[in-house]
This record gives structure tokens, sequence and C-alpha cells, in this order.
């Protein structure tokens, strides 16, 4: 197991280096993101998410979200994406918005029971950015054991993951703390699945007819709701 401190240029790039070696290996890394810590695997090595899975005691049934370096990833992964979804990337990436949508059938991946989907995030953080560049998409959970407070730090993720992962890449304290606000995006319907740090309100000013946790559709006059489930 190996710390990096990120916060400073010249030790970053060594870092970045190292957890891009770790994961074309298989390993698992420990990243900084705009919300809160990931733990993040290779997203096209079966056994790398499946060892990922493992760490955070979550099965099959919970894949993990996968992190791209620029919107425009998002064509070879996903199909049938709606203009809104377009829309959404183009006003909030990089930054706090998951978007689920239909995943590209002939990709050579398994990320758990997806039925078909998986869940796409551009994260506004320089450290996570530059490794993104290196690797490409990443699967990236929360860092923490299921059932637990997501990590705002690095001490927090290695405290709860230990020597399941080769590399852990500190970006100082999170600065958001909140998670993603999510999006399915797979419906008739822009739906928001999960509360985060993008409100109703926020989303409905830019696609107006998004429909909230609550079943409420939003508008531009919508208040905000947020909450703080974890996953980046």
């Amino acid at each position: 197991m190996s710390v990096y401190d990120c916060t400073q240029a010249e030790t970053r790039d060594e870092g970045v280096a190292a957890a891009a070696t770790a994961l074309s290996r298989g390993r698992l890394v420990v990243l900084p993101t705009d919300t809160v810590y990931g733990i993040g695997a290779s997203a096209f090595d079966p056994d790398a998410v499946a060892a990922l899975l493992a760490a955070k005691g979550r099965g099959r049934q919970s894949p993990p979200p996968v992190l791209v370096p620029a919107p425009a990833t998002v064509a070879g992964l996903a199909v049938d994406v709606p203009a809104a979804v377009t829309t959404l990337v183009e006003t909030f990436w990089p930054g706090p918005l998951t978007i689920i949508c239909r995943a590209q059938p002939t990709l050579a991946w398994d990320l758990g029971d997806t039925g078909g989907t998986v869940a796409l995030r551009m994260p506004d953080d320089e450290v996570a950015l530059a490794l993104l560049t290196r690797t490409g998409p990443l699967a990236v959970s929360s860092a923490n054991r299921h059932g637990r407070p997501a990590a705002t730090t690095v001490l927090e993720a290695a405290t709860a993951l230990g020597d399941s992962v080769d590399v852990y890449l500190d970006g100082g304290p999170s600065r958001g703390g909140v998670a993603s606000t999510i999006v399915d995006a797979t419906g008739p319907t822009l739906r928001i699945v999960r509360a985060g740090a993008l409100g109703l309100a926020e989303l409905a000013a830019v696609v107006p007819g998004i429909v909230g946790p609550d079943g409420e559709v939003g508008d531009a006059g919508t208040p905000d709701a947020k909450d703080g489930a974890a996953s980046p």
C-alpha cells in the first residue's frame, strides 16, 4: 500500500503515474473527487471490478458508476442518449451529476447486474481527471465499506479499506462532501433517483420537466432538495 501527496504538483504526477500502473495491473486505487473519495478499478477488467465490490462488501447487485475524462466519452459508452442529457452534461460536467444511460451493448465489460445500463460522471477534480486522462473510464464507488459513511479524507479511506487498495492518492479533504445527484435517463422522462449536490431546481432550470425523487415535476421555482447519500 502506497500513499501519495497529490496536493503538491511534484508528488501529484508521481502518484497519478503509480495509480495508472496499478490500475493497468488489475489493482485498486483510492482517488479524490469533487464529492467524496472513491475506490477505483479499470472499468474493462471484470476481476478488478469484482475486487472493488469485495473491498466494499457489496455484491453484483450494486454495480459501480463509471467516471469518465471528458463528455465526448459518453458517445462510446452509451446508446440512445436523449438530447436533454447532452444539455445537462454541457451545463454540469465536470461536476456532481451522475447520469444513468443505456450501455453500449458491444462493450466488453462486466460491472455487475446493471440491467443493460451504466451510470456515468465526469468529476470536477484535477487529480481525478489527470488519472482518468491516462487510464480512460474507471469504475469508481465511494471509498468506504458498505453501510458506512463515505470517506472525505484519504485517512478515512485507508482506515476503511486498508491493504485491499494498492495506491492511495491524497488530494486533501473533499471539497464537496455531498454525493453526486443521480439522474435516470433510460425512461421516457428524466428522473432524479438520488438527491445530492445538485438540487431539483438547478436541474429543472436547464431541463424543464425533470422529475424529482418524490415524483415532483421540476421547474425554475422548485425548491432544492439535497441529501448526503454516499457515492462519488
